[in-house]
């Protein structure tokens, strides 16, 4: 599937989605794979405005990427640890060292700049506790910088959505 760099974004200014726009947002979130034509019969436009305002909402950044959700645990990534990281320090420099370490990491699938006594929140999948310390140990806390890891052990999922909802 596509995805859309930042660097592709063309920002529209003032661009505003409206109610067919969110509503065609909706739909793509719901199944990114269904077709314009299946998308137009829903919301009762044509094919053409329909996949003009889809490529509106891409290239000003409003759609960002389509993805496929996988099962992780049939995939053998069935930990998921959150990781509550601190650093040392915290100029500008040593802030965008941590990001481009952990962007080339595997096992982290999300990365969270917080407020609060850590700095940052991550989101790592392994395979099992052994793959997960072996992570902990050999890459995380060999960050130069990292103050400070908590991990937070995920036993459940109970919620799990990508999805943006709005009134419309």
């Amino acid at each position: 599937m596509k995805s859309i760099s930042p660097k592709e974004e063309v920002a529209t200014p003032g661009y505003m989605p409206d109610k067919k726009d969110l509503s065609i947002l909706r739909l793509l979130q719901e199944n990114a794979r269904i077709t314009v034509k299946e998308i137009s019969e829903k919301i009762h436009l044509s094919t053409t405005p329909v996949h003009e305002r889809i490529k509106r909402m891409e290239e000003s950044g409003i759609i960002k990427q389509y993805a496929t959700l996988v099962d992780n645990a049939k995939v053998k990534k069935g930990l998921t640890v959150i990781c509550y990281v601190s650093l040392k320090q915290h100029g500008k420099n040593a802030g965008m060292k941590f990001i481009q370490t952990i962007n080339d990491l595997n096992e982290v699938i999300e990365c969270f700049s917080i407020s609060g006594e850590f700095d940052f929140m991550l989101k790592v999948v392994c395979e099992d506790m052994n793959a997960y310390y072996d992570f902990h140990v050999n890459k995380l806390s060999e960050i130069e910088n990292v103050g400070h890891v908590q991990s937070i052990f995920v036993m459940g999922i109970i919620k799990q959505t990508h999805q943006v909802v709005w009134e419309e």
